[in-house]
């Protein structure tokens, strides 16, 4: 963050000064946990349902904090914001910080007026910002175009999915003055939400990936998905720029909704930058040609499952803008890695066993793309699927839990375990396809499904841990990595 005194923190949102004459400088980085203080940073106080960060104000100050952003008076030098009118930004911090008075509104409210002076400040000299959304891939791309970004300059991007009305402001305010790319994953559960997070740190730079059913029953239709997802594009400049999958038909008509440039990425021939000659090897890592107007060059993938060419392209179209050559993005894309764990994180046991965890969430569109890479990577040796429920699906969640279970019978996939009544219908579809009998297999929690894998896994063995991140289907993965832990990493 830039350097800001407590009297121009309190101006900026609002807010008004208690236990200090507002002379003190914020220099460090703004904090919202207690057991991570910042010397001459921000404290961030927010309620929640377990704990008041109000109630850890002084041992934040203590630490060396310089100051709190707060909803009341804490005993030391704070910002104190007041509270905001009952709406929508106080049912979502109700949602997100599990308090009833509004008051964690108020903060998040002060956070988000805060984050947007330091970018705008920063933007004026230079800090270019970069927004990724889409129903299933954000959180790899933004990783990509990271990766990508960062041999051109100082960047700053959020760890794993930290993508909400907290994770937000909070990225946006680890740049400074020598911070050159802000990379910002982007979500919504509704309508509005994606205009609001770009108001916050204006992007130059809009990613859209894909339109899937991901919070289906929370926006409605996929069309209202669309139309969400495309207030990233309607917020970018004149003189910004647009990635666009020329492959999902409602990203691509996005391309009228905006005042910037547009750059379709895809395997269409219409893309402008595109792959083509895609392959896989045995660990369903895929080798492209990147196709640009300026030039060609081959990508070797580091990264497990096909549906990554789609990302990839995506941060190729972003790096190329701000001055990458085709020959260093591909390479670049090359030599990538894995940051944020549980998606697509492969592993292989001392006896062989390959562990596939890409348990952090799961949406129809990210399980059958999932399923595809396991098909790949077995190969002739048996494949499991250990799949979960897929949340938010609303009406559609019995059908597309139906026809998961059939697509697993018509990859030919060995073994389907399905965790949990709410995903009965995998179970139920996958028997009705195949005829299956013990091939399908219904447990009721994770720990009935590791006691099904530890009797009746063999040496040799793929298994596939999918599901809502909210099920903590994990646990399977980590259980069966605990069994042997001197295996290597694949």
């Amino acid at each position: 963050m830039i350097s800001l005194s407590l009297a121009e923190i309190a101006a900026i949102v609002g807010g008004t000064l208690h236990g200090t004459d507002g002379t003190p400088v914020v220099t460090g980085s703004v904090e919202f946990d207690s057991r991570k203080p910042a010397p001459g940073g921000l404290f961030v106080a927010l309620p929640g349902e377990k704990a008041d960060g109000h109630d850890f104000a002084a041992k934040a100050v203590e630490a060396g904090a310089a100051g709190v952003l707060a909803a009341r008076p804490v005993g030391v030098p704070a910002v104190v914001v007041p509270p905001l009118p009952p709406g929508k930004a106080h049912d979502r911090s109700v949602a997100l910080t599990g308090d009833s008075d509004g008051s964690g509104a108020a903060v998040l409210a002060a956070l988000g007026r805060l984050a947007r002076h330091v970018v705008v400040e920063l933007s004026r000299a230079g800090l270019i910002v970069v927004g990724v959304t889409g129903s299933s891939g954000k959180t790899s791309t933004k990783d990509l175009i990271a990766q990508l970004l960062e041999p051109l300059g100082p960047t700053v991007a959020p760890p794993g999915s930290f993508n909400n009305e907290l994770g937000h402001p909070w990225t946006a305010l680890r740049a400074d003055e020598t911070t050159r790319h802000l990379v910002l994953e982007m979500s919504a559960r509704g309508p509005g939400h994606i205009a609001e997070l770009a108001e916050l740190a204006p992007p130059r730079i809009g990613v859209v990936l894909n339109v899937g059913s991901a919070h289906v029953s929370e926006f409605g239709s996929r069309d209202v998905i669309a139309r969400t997802k495309g207030e990233l594009v309607e917020a970018l400049p004149e003189d910004g720029l647009a990635v666009l999958n020329a492959d999902d038909p409602l990203v691509a008509a996005m391309a009228g909704r905006t005042r910037a440039r547009v750059v379709f990425v895809g395997e269409s021939p219409s893309a402008r930058i595109r792959a083509e000659d895609i392959t896989l090897d045995e660990q369903a890592r895929a080798s492209f040609r990147l196709v640009t107007p300026d030039g060609q060059a081959r990508v070797n993938l580091p990264l497990h499952g096909e549906h990554h060419v789609g990302n990839a392209l995506s941060a190729a179209a972003a790096a190329l803008e701000l001055g990458s050559t085709v020959d260093e993005v591909a390479a670049r894309l090359t030599a990538v890695q894995r940051r944020s764990a549980r998606r697509m994180e492969v592993i292989t046991r001392a006896d062989g066993v390959t562990v596939l965890n890409d348990s952090y969430n799961a949406n129809p569109e990210s399980v059958r793309a999932a399923l595809k890479a396991l098909v790949s990577m077995s190969r002739g040796r048996r494949s499991w699927a250990v799949l979960g429920v897929m949340g938010e699906l609303g009406a559609d969640t019995v059908s597309a839990h139906d026809e998961i279970g059939r697509l697993a019978v018509r990859l030919n996939i060995s073994r389907l375990v399905v965790v949990g009544e709410q995903a009965a219908a995998m179970h139920t579809g996958a028997s009705h396809e195949g005829s299956w009998g013990e091939e399908s297999t219904l447990v009721p929690d994770t720990d009935a499904a590791i006691e099904l894998l530890r009797a009746q896994l063999r040496p040799g063995d793929v298994v596939l841990v999918k599901a809502s991140n909210f099920t903590q289907l994990w646990r399977v993965a980590d259980a069966l990595l605990e069994d042997q832990a001197e295996g290597g990493v694949a």
